[in-house]
């Protein structure tokens, strides 16, 4: 169920509203919208009594939510969610850039690859210092050792780092560094994890799952959302289809699809979902030309020597040029890349 305020009304008419479902037995989530305030009230249907809220002060109209996903649903919020690290912007118009190796190796490759990446018009850093992989003997990441890597190219780049948390312990280790934590596409339905990255201060940027639909994808945001944090984005990385001409099926129907969903950002990852650098670039500019919120591609200043992914990552200079290409759709569609 969700109330929605009258545009008029008072901050403290919503806090008040709140405290009422709360004392019902429910949990309350305010939403401050631009032009409405709304409070989604989650729990056993059985406790909701709509007639209790449509005479408060400063109520507009009670409604009951449709989707399972109720606080990521449209329903709830219609306008649609900006998440903003640092300089890095996404949603609501602005297009946001992240870039950066599949896995921080050294201080020399991912300092030259934060200023690469920088002027070539990023504003976000990817780089995973912890890293999952399928072989317990490849190369697992520099751990707290890459995290420091990571803040210190933000120190002199200024670029806001994203990088992946694997497991709840951690998340306040990650928190220290990263200005967005990332949730892999193998911890989606990771719930203990989704719940604590739900309780920390920073965005959380939720890759599907490789066999995900739709539904758990966004039920799965709503366990972040569900904690109080409001700050997440959606990331399409590819499915497991049973085409083997790339390393997933990047299903760019996903974007379209969900901002009539939810108001969450919804951004791409063309290295994953292709597998192979000659398909990046044309898919980067395909995720600017059906309006998704942010692109994160992989680049490493010398892909054929990367410990991990580099058959997928762009070199500098053709991240440069894809950069160019897709400033050219951007302006032609009025989006701004940040």
């Amino acid at each position: 169920m969700i109330i929605v305020m009258r545009q008029d009304a008072s901050r403290e008419m919503a806090q008040e509203v709140a405290r009422r479902v709360e004392a019902m037995g429910l949990k309350s989530h305010l939403i401050f919208g631009e032009e409405r305030t709304v409070i989604a009230a989650i729990g056993d249907d059985r406790r909701k009594d709509r007639e209790k809220f449509e005479s408060c002060p400063g109520v507009d109209s009670v409604m009951k939510v449709l989707a399972e996903y109720k606080i990521a649903s449209r329903e709830t919020k219609n306008e649609p969610t900006v998440v903003q690290a640092l300089d890095l912007k996404m949603g609501g118009g602005y297009f946001g850039v992240i870039a950066g190796p599949c896995s921080v190796e050294s201080e020399p490759q991912i300092l030259e690859t934060a200023r690469l990446v920088k002027a070539a018009g990023a504003h976000g850093l990817r780089g995973g210092a912890f890293k999952p992989r399928t072989s317990p003997y490849s190369f697992q990441g520099m751990k707290e050792e890459g995290l420091k890597l990571l803040a210190a190219a933000r120190e002199e780049t200024g670029l806001a780092i994203v990088t992946e948390v694997m497991t709840p312990h951690h998340v306040d280790l990650v928190c220290e560094y990263a200005d967005i934590l990332q949730i892999g596409a193998r911890n989606m339905q990771n719930y203990h994890l989704l719940q604590a990255v739900g309780e920390c201060p920073k965005p959380v940027m939720l890759k599907r799952g490789a066999s995900a639909t739709m539904e758990e994808f966004l039920l799965a945001a709503e366990y972040i959302l569900d904690q109080g944090n409001q700050q997440v984005v959606l990331c399409e990385r590819g499915i497991r289809t049973f085409e083997s001409h790339t390393r997933f099926t990047l299903p760019l129907a996903s974007v379209p699809y969900l901002h009539s969903k939810t108001h969450l950002p919804i951004i791409i990852d063309p290295s994953h979902g292709t597998g192979h650098a000659n398909l990046v670039p044309a898919m980067c500019s395909a995720s600017v030309a059906v309006r998704a919120d942010g692109m994160m591609v992989e680049v490493h200043p010398d892909p054929s020597n990367a410990m991990s992914d580099g058959a997928q990552s762009l070199t500098p200079t053709v991240f440069e040029q894809t950069m160019r290409e897709c400033e050219q759709i951007a302006r032609a569609l009025g989006i701004t890349l940040s």
